[in-house]
């Protein structure tokens, strides 16, 4: 069984940096697509940023200049790095990836448990 590990999250003064890693866990066959979401109290799940099968980078567009994504296709890890954080970024941040498990050979995208980012003023 496969599953995403997401860690990094915590409180942060507006202004500052965090770095969110999230890795995959489990015999895992093949790696995709990964990258984070977030959703904000209230409001729908928004992507922040995304690193395609093809090796594209998206980002969100609340986010774009001030969060990079990398992703360590080895150690099938993603790192998002967040500076100039506002209260704005406040949410829960969750982790999205496409894997293929080497029980099933069928690829399918997981989601991580989800990590709060509090900003604080």
């Amino acid at each position: 069984q496969v599953h995403l590990v997401e860690s990094g999250g915590g409180l942060v003064q507006a202004g500052g940096s965090l770095m969110l890693s999230c890795a995959a866990s489990g015999s895992v066959l093949r790696l995709g697509a990964m990258g984070w979401y977030r959703q904000a109290p209230g409001k729908q799940r928004e992507l922040v940023a995304e690193v395609t099968a093809m090796g594209r980078t998206n980002y969100g567009d609340s986010v774009e200049g001030r969060i990079t994504i990398s992703v360590d296709n080895v150690e099938k890890t993603a790192f998002l790095l967040m500076n100039g954080l506002s209260l704005e970024d406040t949410a829960v941040y969750y982790c999205r990836a496409l894997l293929t498990p080497l029980a099933t050979e069928i690829p399918n995208y997981y989601w991580g448990q989800g990590t709060q980012v509090t900003v604080s003023s």
